[in-house]
């Protein structure tokens, strides 16, 4: 509780600073007579906001959250179940180790929005371009993962279970999986943040008329130069961002390194 209270005053403060540079705080006498920077420029918070209460209000924002979700969790469940087991093959065998694992290295260093072209010449301007895209933010890093984390795993655990008549699939399943698993969900966070940020890449290049996206907002605010939109739609996705961590990935890793005995706490 007392973390969570200085992250709000944190970023409390920070709002306060915007604010008192931009004008919003002149009738408390706080911030300069003139603002330092034009609205078009760097627009208040009390335009931002009302902004995002508007367009909560009239739908457009969730209409457009629910879009962009949809695709997020297509596109990265698609790269949970290819590149779960693709990591395993990579981590028990060496061929795989060497090639697919030296693949995967090389392209998880690519820029997501490097996809974008391709996609766009390969789908075209349809709702498969933007899946590809996050399916390739998230593929390579879930793959290095699990790979990372099976091989982090300490042989022991394997002997120790084969000593006591395990059969290999058995020392696979109840052993060496659970073992990596800390290691598994944090690729998996990795994942969903490289994943976050590819759809956003692929929504701001690829206009699809089956629905807009919260990216499409961003790209339509900086084209009509609404820097009060282009604001807003930021403070949205770094939100949902900041949600998926803290409510979804950081309590399931902070569980499982508890339940293995891990955590550095």
């Amino acid at each position: 509780m007392k973390r969570a209270l200085h992250t709000v005053i944190f970023f409390l403060l920070l709002i306060g600073v915007w604010a008192a540079l931009t004008g919003d705080l002149l009738w408390l006498g706080i911030g300069p007579e003139e603002p330092l920077w034009s609205p078009y420029v760097l627009p208040p918070p009390s335009i931002v906001g009302q902004y995002l209460w508007d367009n909560t209000l009239n739908g457009k924002i969730p209409l457009s959250m629910l879009i962009t979700l949809r695709r997020l969790l297509i596109g990265y469940a698609i790269g949970l179940v290819l590149g779960v087991p693709l990591g395993m093959v990579a981590a028990r065998f060496k061929w795989a180790s060497d090639t697919l694992g030296v693949l995967a290295l090389g392209l998880q260093a690519l820029p997501s929005v490097c996809w974008v072209p391709l996609a766009c010449i390969w789908f075209g301007q349809t709702e498969a371009a933007l899946l590809f895209v996050v399916i390739m933010g998230t593929l390579w890093s879930v793959l290095l993962s699990t790979q990372n984390g099976m091989k982090n795993v300490p042989p022991i655990y394997a002997r120790a279970a084969r000593t006591m008549g395990a059969s290999p699939l058995r020392t696979l399943v109840s052993v060496t999986l659970p073992a990596s698993a800390p290691f598994v969900v944090s690729g998996m966070k990795q994942g969903w943040a490289f994943a976050w940020r590819s759809l956003m890449a692929a929504e701001i290049y690829v206009a699809v008329v089956s629905g807009f996206g919260i990216g499409q907002y961003l790209h339509y605010g900086r084209e009509l130069q609404r820097m009060y939109q282009v604001i807003g739609i930021m403070f949205i996705i770094i939100l949902v961002g900041l949600l998926a961590d803290k409510i979804l990935f950081s309590p399931a890793e902070k569980w499982l390194h508890r339940r293995w005995g891990t955590d550095k706490e």
